[in-house]
């Protein structure tokens, strides 16, 4: 959200709600076609939200795209707050993660409850799905597909050369960039930008502490957590990977670096799986030109993030189309359609696996497995406030940047940093009752 505290944000955006509804004039006759707004915008995304567009055509109804470029929908958060401002919200809106809540609470969007109970999403979605949609007993998002965020992805044919097997450790791993590199072969394919190099850094977070250490860390934000030695020894290891990268390291679009992979100019990256779709968008399959796997010391654990879609209830005459874009999304020929495209997996608990990849359904089967497998990524929205996610990010990222900063030094400033979000929180939560 913006740059304020949760509760300030929550008050300005009430103020925004009241000025919209006193200019909505008498509900007119409903309208046939919905402005969404999202991020899609590479080759394999384009095709997936595509899906969703013809299908809701196919119920008469025109997807109006918006779409704004920006990794992480850096863009897109912005072009959503300068509307909203304006008063000019879109009708759909790709918010992710904990953004749904923060919205739902300034009152901006719209409940779709009715959508869920008819065609029982309780009874078909996984119950973390069900969970994330869900906000104050009421159902806000609709869900589309679960990307699994722990994913290496390698070049079969750099691998198959140099004899190299699929990393399962992170001493294998080592072992393979340092082979790669004496064979003059860029090891790993990375960017700079803020949220990749956060990508990578949550991976090791994984791969160091497990599921308990991750959570205490990103979700809780504990002060044991960011004293603990497993933050020094994932730091020291993603100063090892940036060395893996090259010098310097680049900023460059997801995209870019993948195309690094499909071209053999390097021969790992560790990525979200919308790389795989967008591998498939080039004509690269995977066990042929590309092998996946989870990242070393994560393989019983899904770092998941989930696409999402909110309404905003600033014209109800619209509410007719919005909830048949709900019901569409969640249809189970769309899951299957959409997320094929996307490099995700279904949100339904009952998608067929034996029409997937073998990327897809290794991802789908470590999400099934539910419970304290199921990680929440910080990188992607889905574990931490938008404000205490942003500074995280800033400081991993000057970490990365500046090779003088030593992993206890960073240890030291995120533990000042979340030491302020928790005493800010107690702040705003006031004294305990009597």
């Amino acid at each position: 959200m913006l740059a304020l505290g949760k509760n300030q944000n929550l008050v300005a955006l009430g103020l925004l709600l009241a000025a919209w509804v006193s200019a909505a004039s008498a509900a007119p006759a409903p309208v046939a076609s919905l402005q969404t707004l999202h991020w899609w915008t590479s080759a394999s995304e384009r095709r997936a939200a595509d899906v969703l567009g013809a299908r809701l055509a196919d119920e008469g109804v025109t997807w109006k795209d918006e779409a704004i470029a920006g990794g992480a929908g850096v863009g897109a958060g912005k072009v959503l707050k300068s509307r909203v401002l304006a008063g000019d919200a879109p009708d759909a809106m790709q918010l992710i993660g904990t953004a749904i809540g923060e919205w739902a609470d300034a009152g901006l969007l719209l409940e779709i409850d009715k959508v869920a109970q008819a065609d029982n999403w309780r009874g078909v979605l996984f119950p973390a799905i069900s969970q994330l949609v869900e906000h104050r007993q009421h159902v806000f998002g609709v869900p589309l597909g679960i990307h699994r965020i722990n994913s290496l992805f390698y070049n079969q044919k750099l691998f198959r050369k140099y004899k190299l097997a699929p990393p399962a450790t992170w001493a294998e791993l080592a072992q393979a960039a340092r082979v790669l590199q004496a064979a003059g072969v860029t090891p790993l394919a990375q960017s700079s930008e803020p949220w990749q190099v956060a990508t990578l850094f949550e991976n090791l977070i994984l791969a160091e502490g497990g599921p308990a250490y991750y959570r205490a860390l990103f979700v809780a934000q504990t002060a044991q957590a960011t004293g603990d030695h497993r933050l020094v020894q994932a730091l020291e290891r993603l100063r090892i990977m940036k060395a893996w990268a090259g010098k310097p390291v680049p900023e460059r679009a997801w995209t870019a670096i993948v195309r690094q992979l499909a071209n053999g100019e390097a021969a790992m990256v560790v990525m979200g799986d919308w790389a795989k779709a967008e591998l498939n968008e080039w004509g690269l399959q995977a066990g042929v030109e590309f092998g996946c796997v989870a990242m070393p010391g994560t393989d019983n654990y899904h770092l998941y993030s989930v696409d999402t879609l909110a309404m905003f209830a600033s014209d109800y005459s619209r509410m007719p189309a919005q909830e048949k874009l709900a019901s569409i999304a969640v249809r189970p020929s769309v899951q299957a359609e959409y997320n094929r495209l996307k490099g995700s997996v279904p949100v339904r608990r009952d998608a067929d696996t034996a029409k997937m990849d073998s990327c897809a359904r290794a991802s789908w089967n470590a999400f099934a497995k539910g419970g304290t497998q199921q990680i929440p990524s910080m990188a992607h929205r889905m574990a931490a406030d938008e404000e205490s996610r942003e500074a995280i990010i800033a400081e991993i990222y000057r970490y990365f940047m500046d090779d003088r900063i030593t992993p206890g030094e960073t240890q030291k400033r995120l533990d000042m940093i979340l030491r302020g979000f928790r005493l800010r929180k107690r702040g705003n939560e006031g004294p305990p009752s009597a």
